[in-house]
């Protein structure tokens, strides 16, 4: 599976959750790439802007869309990583902003 298939087959299962793309197609798909790459390299899907362990059950909660996703694109309009973020964030009623990061810093030491 590439970039462009994933997009696919995510954007209908994720928009059903109140999920959405960031309208930047080329950085939506680099992110879905790294999610493809990390599907290869761990097993699953984490966040591929956050370095995962290789243990699944450690990294859950980075696991796309991550435990921290909805909470940040209520509060900042969009994902840590702008892969999924609100219609007013898409639209530029409000704008892009650094979201910071939610994942404890204890998670992140292997």
């Amino acid at each position: 599976m590439n970039a462009e298939e994933l997009y696919h087959k995510l954007k209908v299962v994720q928009e059903r959750r109140n999920l959405i793309f960031n309208k930047d197609r080329l950085k939506t798909l680099e992110l879905l790439d790294g999610l493809l790459v990390n599907k290869e390299r761990y097993g699953y899907m984490s966040c591929p802007c956050r370095l995962a362990s290789g243990t699944a059950e450690y990294d859950r909660d980075i696991i796309c869309p991550c435990l921290y996703c909805q909470s940040d694109i209520e509060e900042f309009g969009s994902c840590y990583c702008s892969l999924y973020v609100s219609r007013a964030w898409n639209e530029g009623v409000i704008p892009p902003v650094y979201v910071p990061e939610r994942r404890p810093p204890e998670k992140t030491v292997f």
